[in-house]
């Protein structure tokens, strides 16, 4: 698993020769991509700072293709990087420049929903809000609602275990998928899971699910839909200080209530939304909370009393709730459009995601304000406080080289922050490359190894989205030296290179 040695042009060529020969015996010409122009598109995923070209792509349209594929890639010892529609923000679908792409996008397929058992069984490369659109007839819906959601597809909700605005009452990815069918590195069909309540044996679904990539390649996922709730209504809850809303947040969990939804957008974050959709923020709070309740008229009503009062008593300025279905949809349309609304106020923009205890979530937020001062740029925060996932948005210029070091180093920064503040470097964007030097952080060196050791376990030759996820021990003792503490070097009169 080690990072192989930079091959020259003319080995690159030949090889990429060798592999389009190969694969282009078992595919069809359309479902194959090797020509710069073609592949340019496949650079990279939504961690757009990070490019590489691979040494072709292909587009398989059935299970066999995929057999055919990895058993290819098996033979002539070429890595492969599953990809699906390329939203993941952590650099997981970036290509490894001597390797495959399988791009999952053809896999666009419902099999199945059956409104009796509550499932619906799809293909990897069908869109998250899609399912929830095929099941809305049985007044049914899939509940993990990533931002992304109108272009993600549930292979890489899969491959990243995706969450969002609802997960803290309806669970992320893992929680609400019964079975996943994927094919081995050696080509063989697996599935984890079952569509029984429970499976024997290890529970191996939980393992697949936000593998990124790195153990089996999915070609069939089942899913639990839930029903639709008869009612829901938001409270958007302003604070005249982000640590008083941070506070609330932890009450409102303490108090026994598991809102749908409990959303927390400082003010420089509202201010950029509100000019981007208009969605009735108050602009003058330092920080907003929206907290959402969902279920029978008699629950919702009683829920949103209960979250008012403790709002309250955490110091709100202002709450205002929902009226109508339309209001309740405005007032989330600004949360779920921030990324986009950041992009209009900086020429880019780096998301974190990292988490933290509830509890912490104040403390974060008043150190990321005195990292705003060390490294001299911009961070709006956005975030799903309800599980104290956080996604900090670091503003820059891309074109300065010194700001998107500043910009990356800021990130490392947060993410150790919320390992030191007892949580984890990620929270549903994955690893991917964007992280793996902060898991050298989180992580010992014993417990990486026996991540290593599942790996070989899935993948003996180490050829499925190498290099990402899992640091080496040569990687971590590497970071370990160049690690910046109190902004200098370990042992600044040693040369570097």
């Amino acid at each position: 698993m080690n990072a192989p040695a930079e091959l020259s042009t003319e080995v690159l060529a030949q090889r990429q020769r060798e592999v389009v020969q190969a694969l282009m015996a078992v595919l069809p010409t359309h479902c194959l991509l090797y020509r710069e122009e073609d592949t340019v598109a496949y650079e990279c995923d939504g961690l757009a700072a990070y490019r590489r070209l691979p040494l072709a792509v292909v587009l398989p349209e059935t299970e066999s293709q995929v057999q055919r594929i990895v058993q290819i890639c098996h033979r002539l010892d070429v890595p492969i990087v599953p990809r699906g529609a390329g939203t993941s923000l952590s650099g997981g679908a970036m290509p490894i420049r001597h390797g495959v792409v399988v791009s999952l996008a053809r896999f666009r397929k419902i099999i199945e929903v059956d409104p009796y058992a509550r499932t619906a069984t799809v293909q990897p490369g069908v869109r998250n809000l899609s399912i929830s659109d095929a099941a809305a007839p049985y007044g049914l819906h899939y509940a993990p609602d990533p931002s992304s959601q109108i272009a993600c597809t549930i292979g890489g909700n899969v491959a990243e275990n995706s969450g969002g605005v609802h997960c803290l009452k309806y669970g992320l990815t893992v929680h609400n998928v019964m079975r996943v069918r994927a094919i081995t590195m050696e080509g063989e069909v697996v599935e984890f899971g079952s569509l029984s309540p429970d499976a024997p044996g290890l529970d191996l679904l939980a393992v697949m699910v936000g593998s990124e990539g790195m153990f089996a390649i999915v070609t069939e996922v089942t899913v639990k839909l839930i029903p639709k709730p008869q009612t829901a209504q938001v409270i958007m809850a302003s604070f005249d200080d982000v640590v008083n809303g941070g506070d609330a947040v932890a009450g409102i969990i303490a108090a026994g209530i598991i809102p749908a939804g409990l959303e927390m957008m400082d003010k420089p974050a509202t201010r950029a939304v509100e000019e981007f959709v208009q969605a009735g923020y108050d602009l003058d709070a330092e920080a907003i909370l929206l907290c959402e309740s969902d279920g029978t008229p008699e629950e919702v009503s009683e829920e949103i009393v209960r979250m008012t009062a403790v709002l309250r008593e955490h110091g709100a300025t202002r709450i205002q709730i929902s009226r109508s279905e339309n209001e309740r949809l405005r007032f989330w349309s600004g949360r779920k459009n921030a990324f986009p609304a950041a992009g209009r106020i900086s020429p880019d923009y780096y998301c974190m995601d990292g988490t933290v205890p509830r509890r912490k979530i104040g403390p974060l937020l008043s150190r990321i304000k005195a990292m705003e001062q060390k490294y001299h740029l911009r961070c709006i925060n956005v975030f799903h406080a309800g599980d104290g996932n956080m996604h900090p948005l670091i503003l820059f210029n891309g074109n300065d080289l010194d700001e998107w070091h500043r910009a990356e180093a800021f990130g490392t920064d947060i993410l150790e922050c919320c390992v030191e503040l007892g949580g984890t470097v990620t929270g549903e964007h994955g690893v991917g490359i964007e992280k793996i030097n902060s898991m050298c952080v989180q992580f010992s060196p014993e417990e990486r190894d026996t991540f290593h050791a599942i790996k070989r376990a899935f993948d003996p030759p180490g050829l499925l989205n190498p290099d990402k996820g899992i640091p080496t021990r040569a990687r971590c003792a590497e970071y370990g030296k160049m690690h910046i503490r109190g902004g200098l070097l370990p042992h600044p009169e040693l040369p570097r290179f």
